[in-house]
């Protein structure tokens, strides 16, 4: 049997979290509710993250277009996506939700933009 102890990040109580692996069975101990439980499985079986970063813009009244992944990625690909946000850039306006990278490092989710930003 494997034993991993994680902190769970799904709300900001950060249970700390004893996942117990058996074979196929899973048990999560010291989760004060079921986000805890669902977080730790899914964290020992298959490990995601929302990615947040900022793009360049051209012509707008900022700088800077914060982002985030429209959804989870794997964790392994956080690299990848990075990279293809790093090579990104914007041209004003932008409006929430707008695709800035499609496809990130094709994992079929998109990145968008956060945040308006007006052309000046």
């Amino acid at each position: 049997m494997e034993t991993r102890e994680l902190t769970c990040i799904n709300c900001p109580l950060g249970c700390a979290l004893t996942v117990s692996i058996d074979g196929g069975n899973i048990t999560v101990k010291g989760n004060t509710c079921p986000r805890g439980e669902i977080y730790g499985k899914k964290e020992v079986t298959d490990p995601t993250r929302t990615v947040t970063s900022t793009v360049p813009v051209s012509g707008g009244d900022i700088a800077r277009v914060p982002v985030k992944t429209a959804g989870d990625i794997p964790k392994g690909k956080i690299f990848e996506v990075m990279k293809e946000v790093h090579a990104a850039h914007a041209a004003a306006p932008v409006a929430i939700g707008d695709v800035i990278v499609e496809n990130a490092a094709g994992t079929g989710v998109n990145v968008v933009a956060a945040r308006d930003v007006a052309a000046v």
